[in-house]
């Protein structure tokens, strides 16, 4: 059993989420958040703004800590345990452009039943639901986009 942890984002603009669509090798195909590996000596905010830019070439800036979601998976060599810290995010724009090299054919912000019904996996399913519910919260609270929230 092996141990990993990756970084992610909610990334939201105008009350639209970013996804990514990812197709490798037609084994693994989907809409996902963008998230990544922590990287030797990185913060786990450092590596979820990396990721978001890397993946999505999108400038954004972290709103508050959502949350973690684990799941394991199976290597021809070991069982890996994946721990995944997630971030609110707020975009600058609506601009994406995919990593191709990463096997991302698609990027784009959508509307949040939208997201919702294209993410493939259900532990990002509910990551979305909570970090969307805190934006709600935060718009109706006048605090979103605010500089005084940070």
């Amino acid at each position: 059993m092996v141990e990993a942890t990756s970084c992610g984002g909610v990334v939201i603009f105008r009350g639209k989420i970013l996804l990514l669509y990812k197709n490798y090798k037609n084994k693994y195909e989907g809409w996902v958040l963008p998230k990544g590996t922590v990287e030797e000596g990185e913060e786990f905010n450092e590596t979820a703004l990396r990721e978001v830019k890397e993946e999505t070439d999108v400038t954004a800036s972290i709103i508050k800590y959502v949350g973690k979601s684990q799941y394991t998976f199976n290597t021809p060599q070991d069982t890996v345990t994946k721990n995944v810290h997630w971030y609110l995010m707020m975009a600058d724009s609506y601009y994406s452009k995919p990593q191709r090299e990463e096997y991302f054919l698609d990027s784009g912000f959508y509307k949040f039943h939208e997201a919702y019904h294209l993410l493939k996996f259900s532990n990002e399913k509910q990551i979305l639901d909570r970090a969307y519910n805190e934006y709600v919260d935060l718009k109706k609270s006048n605090l979103w986009g605010s500089k005084k929230y940070f």
